[in-house]
Parts: structure tokens; C-alpha cells; sequence
């Protein structure tokens, strides 16, 4: 098996504060503010084919998170930082490719209070496979209940994709992986059906795709795209609170995300569902809306 390479030693490059960096060069100080408080915000982008799918979408979106966490970033316009992820991918020479744009507050200053910290960008690209890997996303992911709900959007900024939120995610993975299961199944704080760790879920009951209200996570770009999807096949959809006993009417269950694509779920806790022919007819027609 090929060995692989650790992040903090690869060849490349990295945009970084304006200027195009040697990978291995592309670092921050230890009192970064984000790294010590969170605040730091990000997307992740799929690159098919030499083309950015839905870029201006996700950079939109880079600016909205930051101005939830209110790291003012504002002034950067949309097209500049689709410009530069282009950029890093041609400096790269990557065609397929996964994409990571972030900003963050920076080590002009120490403590909770940010003022007088300032914002700093960078994007990185590197070649990725399926999330999960190819075996788990043709055959199916494994998931389990765990301990660790979503939180209240009254008590988190459920709205940008903030480096924050994913704590919590990282240990549902660990309490997952411990049970031997490949990823969590989440509840929101009200004890609805939520997603997984890092991805959307959906399901198929009878002829109906059935997702929960994107009020208490992040509301995913491929989510939206598999609802534009099920709409031009004529799939009919149903967005609504999800209770967990109803997941046992589910025939076929999937997660959603850029960097999972569309992964199939062939069981949550003892409840075993099939691969079967809705999510096929879904991963094929979304592999072949991003490489249209």
C-alpha cells in the first residue's frame, strides 16, 4: 500500500495572504486566534474536470460564515476568490481535485476578545478520492446512534461553516469508530434526525426521497443540488422533521456532501437497508451533473 503523505510535507503550492506559497511554507503562528478560539471558517470544493463545481456558490457562502462569526472579510468580492481558487489549481496542476478556502482571525492578538486581530485567507488543492473511500461508497457506510447531538442554533452558529462546530463532530466520529461503526448518526437537541458528522442524510420511503429541515445544521451545497436533482427527474421530496423510529420505513438511505459525494448507507444501528436503485440513479445523475 502507498504510504501517505502527511499534509505539513507534500510538493505544491498554497495562496496564503496574497501571494502564492511553497507548500511546506504555508504556515501560521502558534497564538493564531482561530486555532486557540475558533474562529475560522471554511469550504470545501470538488474540482471536476478543470472546473470548480458551483464555485461562486461556495465563495458566497465563505463570505456569509464569516460574517456570522463577524470576521470582517467582507471586502474581498466574490469573483476575486473564485479567481484565486482557480489559480491554485493551475499552479498545482490539478484538473480533479478537492478545494479548502479559509479564513481566519489571525496572532495580531491573544484572548477571547478578537479586537485588533485581522483576517487572513488561504486556499489550498490537492488531489482526493472518495471520502470514504471506493470500497465503502459503492457497498455502503455502517452508522450508529452516539451520545453527542447538534446543538441549538441559540447556541451555536449553525449557519457558517465554522471550524468550531466540527469539534463536535470529531468526537461522534471517535465514539462511532469505537463501536465499529463507520460514521455517526446524529440527533438535533430535540432528539429529530439530523445528518452525520460532516454530511447530509436523506431517505427513500416508497417512491419519496425524505430529508430533515436544514434549521440545525448546515444546510449542504450538495443537499441543495440533490433537491434540484430529485425536481428535474421528477423524484418527489419531502423536507421535514424525521423522527429516528421512522427511519425503519426507509427502504434505501444516503449522505450528501462535496467531499462524500453521494455515499449509500446500508445500516444505521441493527436496521439494514438495501443499495439500492434510487441512490444509484442519484450518484449517477449527480456525477454527471458536476462533470456537465
Amino acid at each position: 500500500m502507498e504510504k501517505k503523505l502527511p499534509f505539513y510535507d507534500r510538493d505544491g503550492f498554497i495562496w496564503m495572504d496574497g501571494r502564492m506559497v511553497p507548500w511546506r511554507e504555508a504556515k501560521t503562528h502558534y497564538l493564531t486566534h482561530a486555532l486557540h478560539y475558533g474562529t475560522l471558517v471554511f469550504e470545501g470544493e470538488r474540482a471536476y474536470q478543470g472546473k470548480i463545481f458551483k464555485s461562486t456558490q461556495h465563495s458566497q457562502r465563505l463570505l456569509r460564515s464569516a460574517e456570522i462569526i463577524r470576521i470582517p472579510f467582507s471586502s474581498m468580492p466574490v469573483d476575486e476568490i473564485d479567481r484565486i481558487k482557480m489559480e491554485v489549481l493551475k499552479a498545482n496542476n490539478l484538473s480533479n481535485a478537492y478545494i479548502r478556502a479559509a479564513v481566519w482571525r489571525g496572532a495580531e492578538q491573544a484572548g477571547v476578545d478578537p479586537s485588533g486581530t485581522l483576517p487572513h485567507f488561504a486556499v489550498a488543492a490537492w488531489e482526493m478520492g472518495a471520502y470514504y473511500g471506493d470500497w465503502l461508497r459503492a457497498n455502503g457506510l455502517r452508522l450508529c446512534s452516539v451520545s453527542w447531538r447538534k446543538p441549538n442554533p441559540n447556541s451555536a452558529p449553525i449557519a457558517s461553516k465554522a471550524s468550531s462546530l466540527y469539534n463536535l463532530s470529531v468526537l461522534a466520529k471517535l465514539e462511532a469508530k469505537d463501536k465499529g461503526f463507520d460514521d455517526a448518526f446524529m440527533l438535533d437537541y430535540e432528539g429529530y434526525v439530523a445528518e452525520s458528522t460532516a454530511a447530509n442524510i436523506f431517505f427513500v420511503m416508497g417512491d419519496t426521497l425524505h430529508t430533515p429541515i436544514a434549521d440545525r445544521f448546515l444546510d449542504g451545497i450538495t443537499r441543495q443540488t440533490v433537491l434540484e436533482i430529485a425536481a428535474d427527474l421528477g423524484i418527489k421530496t419531502k423536507v421535514r422533521r424525521i423522527k429516528p423510529k421512522e427511519i425503519r420505513k426507509a427502504q434505501e438511505v444516503f449522505l450528501t456532501g462535496t467531499a462524500a459525494e453521494i455515499t449509500p448507507v446500508v445500516q444505521i444501528d441493527e436496521r439494514k437497508f438495501i443499495n439500492g436503485p434510487m441512490v444509484k440513479k442519484i450518484m449517477d445523475a449527480y456525477a454527471a451533473r458536476v462533470r456537465a
